[in-house]
This record gives C-alpha cells, structure tokens and sequence, in this order.
C-alpha cells in the first residue's frame, strides 16, 4: 500500500473511544476532522500533546473541527488517562494496530540499538469532504497543536 498524501480519500474507520461508545470517521461528515497518532498514554510526551489540544479545544471546534487522539492503548487506559489529565479530545482504541497501520503511523523505531515497530506520532488534518488535508509526521510536540489549529482555522 502506498503512503496516503493530501487530496486521498482518507481511510475509513471505527474505532471504540473513551466514554463507552464507538466513533466513526463517518460520524464527522461535514467537519474537519483532527486525528493525532501518539505512541502511549501518560508518557511525558503523549501527555503534553493531549493536554495541549484539550487547551486549544474550544478553537478548534468553534473552526468546525473535532479532534480524536489514537493508540493501541485500550478505552479503559484512555479513561484514566482523560480523567487523571482532564482531557476533553476524544481518545479512541486501535488495540490490532489496524487503522494506524491504514493511516501509516505503524512503523519500524529503533531505541537502544534495537528496531521495533510502534506508532510513529504524526497528526493528519481531514476535510469535512473527507479528504486528506494536510499530513504531519515524526512530529515534535511543543507548538504542534497551535501549528494544525492554525491549519483548520486557514480552511
């Protein structure tokens, strides 16, 4: 499969989230849909990335954008995730790897010397046609969220 660039019909998915129910991207038909890829809950930098958006929440919404954070973390981590961070993006679960394998973010790392695969953090801007906006990867989290809100808000 070839990696998704701007103007590709993004990859449909559904996916179970924190409070008890399932999303779809088909559930945001008509909105900009903000999808940010994160390696772990409660590590220092998924942690500042989530809390991050949730600060710029209200921006992004008011631009006519939902924001969802996904990991292989399962619903029952998100939530004690959100609660212990106050977090109010939605975080969904992709325990098999499947949508992120889709969307490209399952990739090889190496720590240490040692390759392994894992999610790489890259966040993907989804027009309300659902198409494929913008593309960010290997992304560095300070100013990140003011970076893709300043995107949505360009139209």
């Amino acid at each position: 499969m070839s990696e998704l660039q701007p103007g590709d019909k993004a990859p449909a998915f559904t996916l179970p989230a924190d409070g008890a129910r399932d999303i779809s991207l088909s559930d945001f038909a008509g909105k900009s849909v903000v999808l940010f890829f994160y390696p772990k809950d409660d590590t220092p930098g998924c942690t500042r990335e989530a809390i991050d958006f949730t600060e710029h929440l209200t921006e992004f919404e008011s631009a006519g954008a939902v924001v969802i954070g996904l990991s292989k973390d399962t619903v029952a981590k998100h939530e004690k995730f959100r609660d212990k961070h106050n977090l109010k993006v939605i975080l969904a679960s992709d325990a098999d790897a499947d949508v992120i394998g889709q969307y490209g973010a399952w990739v090889e790392k190496k720590m240490f010397g040692k390759a392994y695969m894992g999610i790489e953090r890259c966040t993907y801007l989804i027009g309300p046609d659902g198409v494929i906006k913008h593309i960010w990867r290997k992304v560095k989290v300070p100013g990140h969220a003011e970076t893709v809100l300043k995107a949505v808000q360009a139209g």
